[in-house]
């Protein structure tokens, strides 16, 4: 058997490197001008974390714009949908094998595919998560709104209850889990949303503490379909404050 020479050494050499998984390269795809306008509505510490770990930051703001732009729209107590906004694919949770406290609730297709595999693991672990609401038209929010403020007062309902048009739910893809009320963080189904929803796509809206930020009490049980690469990029730059990354977004793709 004759010995390698040089030049075919350096042959094989040099196609093994080329068959090597590129790096990534910080900035790849990544639009400055958009991104500073992103950093701009966060706060500065996070900002500052953001731009001293662009290598980490990046890819993962890459895989989430890769994504359905439609699942992370900005929907909060300044930006609201249309009175006639209704999303697609919505799909009835009936007959899905999901547990649920009425018929008739509806989540779209993608909230639905990854609700059935989020059950499917919480049921391994002894838990069953009961879906309370879904989706709710513009019309059905007016309705919930106008009795709550009549209970207790436009001010205090404010805090729990968005106007019509403002609401998450008329989205197709937030979800209230079991009672609805602050002992749901206390059960079972609450601890494990709490520890692996955003495994599945799933970031709760409104975290304790963050009512100056979310403009709404504390909410164990609202959670949204966000999608996992966007879960990710919550929990790995943004505080786990879905307010934070969603606002971030909005501006760095310019909506309005």
């Amino acid at each position: 058997m004759k010995p390698f020479s040089f030049r075919m050494v350096a042959i094989v050499f040099f196609a093994g490197i080329s068959a090597l998984p590129a790096v990534w390269a910080e900035g790849a795809g990544i639009d400055q001008a958009a991104l500073d306008r992103g950093l701009a509505v966060i706060p500065a510490p996070i900002a500052e974390r953001i731009k001293a770990d662009r290598s980490r930051f990046d890819p993962l703001l890459a895989d989430v714009l890769a994504e359905r732009e439609d699942l992370l729209v900005l929907v909060d107590k300044t930006h609201a949908l249309s009175s006639n906004f209704v999303p697609p694919d919505l799909s009835s949770l009936d007959r899905t094998g999901l547990s649920v406290s009425r018929k008739g609730l509806e989540l779209r297709k993608p909230a639905v595919e990854a609700a059935l595999a989020m059950s499917k693991a919480a049921k391994r672990d002894g838990v069953v998560l009961v879906f309370s609401s879904t989706y709710r038209s513009y019309a059905y929010q007016k309705t919930v709104h106008e009795r709550i403020a009549k209970e207790m007062g436009e001010e205090e309902a404010s805090r729990e209850s968005a106007e019509p048009g403002h609401s998450q739910h008329q989205l197709g893809t937030a979800s209230d889990f079991g009672s609805i009320d602050p002992s749901f963080a206390s059960t079972k189904a609450g601890k494990w949303l709490a520890l692996h929803a955003g495994e599945y796509g799933f970031s709760l809206s409104f975290p304790r503490g963050a009512e100056s930020i979310t403009g709404y009490m504390y909410e164990p049980w609202h959670f949204r379909y966000i999608g996992v690469a966007a879960s990710k990029l919550e929990r790995a730059f943004f505080e786990g404050t879905q307010q934070y990354l969603l606002a971030f977004l909005h501006e760095y793709r310019g909506q309005r």
